[in-house]
């Protein structure tokens, strides 16, 4: 069988057709349509399947219910765009509860009301084994405004918001049969419960998203799903440009101490950090002070020309290859 990516360009090259009011159809975050009164509509789409994307035997119900909306808010936030509505369909199996179900809610609404989304229909059937779940989110950006993939030159510089690994960290917690400790005193388990909850609840950055579309300085953007070396790798493809990261630059989180699993290989590869990977023109440099102070913003390299995404260790430059995780992979 095809390789994830392989897929989604095979599809993509049959699904190609121009449209008056299509900018943007797939290849990015969000595909976007022309709207006739000065806004174009942002819209995604995210498949989560019980064993593939989650388990239940570690994932509450409330907090199934955060990421589900989580992951898509991100996507609008790669963007640049304000989330405004979406559609849910469950496809649910016998061991799903009515009680799961209002906690999975209690997540879902509880993040929806923070970012104002609405949820406007779905559709829900019977599972013979396995939770399904499918979002739709629909959002809007200033017509031709809306930060893609394809826009990244040689010269600009490399950002990241907050730091990278602790999803991963996380993940691996939670498959060794780690639970939470609540309100511990110990560095170890603080740091472990920080790394559960980056997994299991994702903050997406949609106020960073649109803080970078209004000042106008990001030239390309991608939320860190796949990880930092798969994600960084289709900016690349999309622009046509290298680039160059640092591995002293890039912001490891603390949190990999608590495995004492290697750090980088984490934050390259682990995937589901849901943070903004975005390139700037270095004469815009000096606005970056402009966005949110609460989060970090980490400058870890360049865009380059031709075509090699190198990583700079302290030794030696070497190929940064997409190391993140991919569907159909065996």
């Amino acid at each position: 069988m095809l390789g994830e990516f392989d897929l989604i360009k095979k599809i993509k090259d049959r699904a190609y057709r121009n449209s008056e009011n299509l900018t943007k159809g797939i290849g990015d975050d969000c595909a976007i349509i022309r709207q006739s009164d000065g806004l174009d509509s942002l819209i995604s789409c995210d498949l989560l399947v019980e064993d593939v994307h989650f388990k239940l035997g570690y994932t509450p119900a409330r907090s199934l219910g955060h990421k589900t909306l989580a992951v898509s808010l991100s996507d609008m936030a790669a963007m640049g765009g304000r989330p405004r509505f979406c559609t849910l369909s469950l496809a649910i199996p016998d061991h799903i509860n009515d009680k799961f179900l209002n906690e999975f809610f209690d997540g879902f609404f509880a993040l929806a009301d923070r970012y104002e989304v609405t949820l406007i229909g779905g559709d829900t059937s019977r599972s013979p084994d396995k939770f399904v779940i499918d979002l739709n989110i629909i959002g809007e950006c200033p017509s031709g405004a809306a930060i893609r993939r394809d826009g990244a030159k040689a010269g600009d510089l490399i950002f990241v918001t907050g730091s990278l690994g602790a999803s991963a960290v996380g993940l691996i917690l939670l498959e060794r049969g780690y639970l939470p400790v609540e309100k511990s005193p110990n560095r170890i388990e603080t740091l472990m419960n920080r790394a559960v909850q980056a997994h299991l609840e994702p903050d997406p950055r949609v106020e960073i998203g649109l803080r970078l579309l209004e000042l106008g300085i990001a030239t390309s953007m991608i939320d860190l799903s796949d990880g930092l070396s798969s994600d960084l790798n289709h900016i690349c493809e999309e622009s046509r440009v290298g680039a160059r990261i640092y591995a002293d630059k890039i912001p490891i989180s603390d949190t990999a101490e608590a495995t004492k699993e290697d750090g980088l290989s984490l934050a390259l590869n682990g995937g589901e950090d849901y943070e903004l990977l975005f390139t700037v023109n270095p004469q815009s440099q000096n606005l970056i002070s402009n966005l949110d102070k609460d989060v970090r913003l980490t400058l870890i390299g360049e865009i380059t020309n031709g075509s090699d995404v190198l990583l700079n260790t302290f030794h030696r430059s070497e190929a940064l290859l997409p190391g993140g995780y991919e569907h159909f992979n065996k």
